[in-house]
């Protein structure tokens, strides 16, 4: 199959699983183990790309952030939400900066990990879904900082692929009583700064291996993943108020599953 054709695949798994909890980095994994894809450049893309659906949340919100960016020195609410933004931030950026080669290079060349982290985490979301505690906070720009700290301690939680960004700060809004849709919106905003950082990283680690050809691809799979990944951000607040996390849930169990019966099947 053409390399081409592969960033487009990626690149759509990229922006249908983002936003959503149930880990755009573990599908991503699992689509380039299914499609026979070489380790090393697209480990590497599957990082890359996720800030082309990033950059869909800042299009989408973005009278709403370039308010907060330009009342900063004006009002408290906006310098408000900005550090809590930025203490959610902290925690997850920080262990990821530590563990950065043991993610790369052992958590992401496991596959069975990633279906059992799947599994686990849709097994995690019924419960929650059915038994979260009673929501009292339901605006994503007000949130305590405490509320804010928790998030981003769970956030951490992520740094095992298949466990989820978007899901494991969803999981901690949830227990802190944050509304579920305020809880996915928080989570937006969150994955500006962390999956910017990650890209940063990557890219540098990976300045001299990057060829002009395979910057070709990650432009491409970056499109794809814009496009895919603001359609989704779109429609998902909605569906996420009327139908919960149990679709999501059951989404990450049947593909955990699937994935460890095509693993034993071909012995990998």
């Amino acid at each position: 199959m053409s390399d081409w054709i592969n960033a487009i695949i990626l690149g759509v798994v990229e922006g249908l699983t983002e936003f959503i909890p149930v880990s755009s980095t573990g599908h991503l994994l699992l689509t380039k183990t299914l499609l026979g894809l070489p380790d090393g450049f697209w480990d590497t893309f599957a990082v890359l790309i996720q800030l082309g659906a990033i950059l869909a949340i800042v299009a989408l919100y973005f009278s709403r952030l370039w308010k907060v960016l330009i009342t900063l020195p004006t009002e408290a609410a906006s310098r408000r939400f900005a550090i809590s933004v930025l203490v959610a931030f902290l925690p997850g950026a920080l262990a990821g900066v530590l563990l950065h080669d043991v993610i790369k290079h052992v958590l992401f060349e496991s596959p069975r990990l990633i279906c059992w982290s799947l599994i686990i985490g849709g097994l995690v979301f019924f419960v929650l879904d059915r038994w979260a505690p009673q929501p009292n906070q339901d605006d994503a720009m007000a949130l305590p900082l405490r509320t804010s700290l928790v998030i981003g301690l769970f956030q951490c939680l992520a740094l095992v692929p298949g466990v989820s960004r978007s899901g494991a700060t969803i999981l901690g809004s949830m227990l802190m009583r944050v509304e579920k849709r305020a809880a996915a919106e928080f989570s937006f905003f969150l994955a500006i700064p962390i999956m910017l950082g990650a890209f940063v990283l990557d890219a540098w680690s990976n300045r001299d291996n990057i060829s002009t050809d395979q910057v070709g691809l990650i432009a491409l799979g970056f499109v794809v993943s814009f496009v895919v990944g603001f359609i989704v951000v779109r429609t998902l607040l909605d569906f996420v108020s009327k139908r919960g996390f149990a679709p999501f849930a059951w989404w990450r169990i049947l593909v955990g599953v699937g994935g460890l019966v095509f693993l034993t099947m071909t012995g990998r």
